[in-house]
């Protein structure tokens, strides 16, 4: 198999098998994020592709999922997307359901009508994981997207019957924009119909702008607990229908069916507040080691 780099998969896709088709990330400039850092960003050829397709059925020809890798695969075109998905059906045949990271970027150059033609070949869902809903900490961040360019892009693989994972890394915004953070990002994702609503805390790694940044005095990193807090906030202003779902980089653990355990997630939040210890969250901070 042809992989190049770090590797990073959804927990999701632990049992995934995973296809190269792109290197890198096409953006490769987020402030808060060095996971790709060192990579060129570039595309697979086909040729490749198509032996590690072939390695792939060999192992298994009765593969019923894939996984594309790198960053955001979606990056490619329709004409340059769908050719590969049609690989993918000649190799495996069984396969019915491929996923991969995308950028809200990445979805700006597909039309509907395109989208629904690779939901048809077997693309069911995507992660897509905007990080904010809020326009100055995406502007701030370099996320290179804005709240409207993320509603619109969602709403049209709503459109399409594509699926779709988001995320909310609170803290992103530092400590003297977490309010805010959190209820504009909740605005924004209360217009959406995500699949999963995954939530997760801003670790500051040495080598990203955001780090550099703090240690210059220019980024406020906030505290554990007003982490804390403005996951609660966020939560308190969440309305749509979605599960909820913690990332590996949240020191309390909340999961379920959204809106239905609303409540239970907020006690949750409220008692690990009421009773904080900063040592443990600390230490959960300092063991984490990628996003």
């Amino acid at each position: 198999m042809h992989y190049t780099g770090p590797i990073f998969r959804p927990p999701f896709e632990a049992n995934t098998p995973l296809l190269q088709v792109t290197v890198g990330c096409s953006h490769n400039k987020c402030k808060f994020c060095s996971m790709y850092k060192e990579v060129q960003f570039k595309v697979s050829p086909m040729e490749e592709i198509e032996e590690d397709l072939a390695e792939l059925r060999e192992a298994n020809p009765n593969i019923e999922r894939i996984y594309l890798l790198n960053a955001d695969p979606f990056v490619l075109n329709f004409e340059k997307l769908k050719p590969i998905i049609l690989k993918i059906k000649e190799y495996l045949p069984k396969c019915e359901s491929i996923s991969m990271f995308a950028r809200i970027s990445n979805i700006k150059n597909k039309t509907i009508d395109q989208l629904r033609e690779l939901r048809s070949l077997g693309v069911t869902d995507l992660y897509t994981g905007p990080e904010s809903g809020d326009d100055e900490t995406l502007l701030m961040v370099n996320k290179n997207q804005t709240s409207a360019d993320i509603v619109e892009q969602c709403k049209k693989l709503e459109a399409a019957g594509i699926k779709y994972v988001v995320s909310f890394l609170n803290g992103l915004a530092g400590s003297k924009r977490s309010k805010e953070h959190a209820i504009e990002s909740a605005k924004t994702y209360n217009q959406l119909k995500p699949t999963f609503t995954g939530s997760g805390g801003l670790t500051l790694f040495p080598d990203t702008d955001l780090y550099k940044a703090a240690q210059r005095g220019e980024f406020n990193d906030s505290t554990e607990l007003e982490r804390l807090i403005e996951l609660k906030t966020f939560i308190e202003h969440l309305n749509t229908d979605t599960f909820i779902l913690s990332h590996h980089t949240s020191t309390v653990y909340i999961e379920g069916k959204f809106p239905e355990n609303k409540q239970k997630m907020l006690d949750k939040l409220q008692y690990a507040i009421d009773n904080f210890d900063e040592t443990k969250h600390e230490h959960h901070r300092n063991r984490t080691k990628t996003l």
